[in-house]
């Protein structure tokens, strides 16, 4: 039987291709990808039990809650000892024993670029990395564990100056350099590592720290819930009165 001539040309001509995604020019550009990609569909709070490690002392069990964008509260094991960190908008509070002991500016940007860059207009957490000393007009491409990534705040071959890189494919942050804020001639690296699926997002679940080279921080992330039910209560992220972290059980 003949196949009639239409019917082959159907067959032969390819389907239309997907749109590819826009090539960034800038690292603004870069900013604007990743808040476009995961626009209304990133979660908005979570919780994770963390390890921290560190080489010369007993590791430490943090239990961690997110209210993206802006907030993260580390309550610090056991809690009868209501040792607290939170970081919220621009600004950090240290708690011992239920009572603030610190509280000063600061824009934590690990927090802005693993988390808040999806849950915020796109021009408001450029604004921030360029208040915080990132050069968002310098962009190039290099190579990270085996995928492409986004460098942004250096030049090809600089790895001295603060800079950020992003996964190209799933525009999520995998690494920052830059020198250390007190130790001079030091360079700071921060990785985030074996992302695993969160709700629609994706949250990091090794992160580590290092100095000149040398490993100083490792921090396991454990059992992350999106949009935790019962819902995390507002209070916990609210500089004040110490307020008990009601999703922990210990």
């Amino acid at each position: 039987m003949l196949v009639p001539a239409l019917l082959l040309l159907a067959v032969a001509t390819p389907g239309p291709r997907p749109a590819a995604e826009p090539k960034p020019a800038t690292g603004a550009d870069v900013i604007r990808l990743m808040h476009d990609k995961y626009d209304g569909k990133w979660y908005r709070t979570a919780t994770f039990t963390q390890r921290t490690i560190r080489p010369d002392a007993p590791a430490e069990t943090w239990y961690e809650a997110l209210s993206v964008p802006g907030s993260l509260r580390i309550d610090i094991s056991p809690l009868t000892g209501r040792n607290v960190l939170l970081f919220r908008s621009d600004s950090i509070y240290r708690y011992a024993e239920g009572e603030l002991k610190l509280s000063r500016a600061f824009v934590h940007p690990l927090l802005l670029l693993g988390f808040d860059v999806y849950a915020q207009p796109a021009e408001k957490t450029i604004a921030s990395l360029t208040a915080l000393g990132y050069d968002l007009s310098k962009l190039h491409a290099g190579s990270w564990q085996g995928q492409k990534v986004w460098i942004v705040g250096a030049a090809q071959g600089d790895t001295t100056s603060k800079q950020f890189w992003i996964d190209q494919q799933r525009l999520l942050f995998v690494r920052s350099l830059g020198p250390h804020p007190q130790k001079q001639g030091v360079l700071t690296e921060v990785q985030f590592n074996k992302y695993v699926r969160l709700g629609q997002g994706w949250i990091e679940t090794e992160v580590l720290f290092l100095e000149g080279g040398t490993l100083v921080t490792t921090e396991e992330y454990h059992d992350p819930v999106a949009d935790p039910v019962p819902p995390l209560d507002p209070a916990i992220f609210l500089p004040g009165a110490y307020v008990q972290p009601g999703w922990v059980k210990e």
